[in-house]
């Protein structure tokens, strides 16, 4: 039985795309976390038909602060993937 020894280039790029593809989960738990917000707002709104204005308010800011989280998911992910780039030696 053999045992394949891997360079330190390609544990790096293994590395790499473990990091990228945990950087995407958080794009899972940003549309958890949308549907949350967009049913407590329903929710507030079937109990108490008078405050929908604030209420729809309060829906905006944390709908657009889960969705800043899952814009930042994907572009941790680019950078971990392409950006971050080991160079091969000649």
């Amino acid at each position: 039985m053999t045992r394949k020894v891997f360079s330190r280039l390609e544990m790096l790029e293994g590395a790499k795309s473990i990091g990228a593809g945990a950087a995407t989960i958080a794009l899972a738990r940003a549309a958890i976390g949308i549907g949350n917000v967009l049913s407590s707002s329903i929710h507030s709104v079937a109990g108490n038909p008078s405050l929908a204005k604030q209420s729809f308010g309060y829906a905006i800011l944390g709908f657009a602060l889960t969705k800043a989280i899952a814009l930042f998911a994907p572009m941790m992910a680019f950078l971990i993937s392409l950006v971050f780039r080991s160079h091969k030696k000649s």
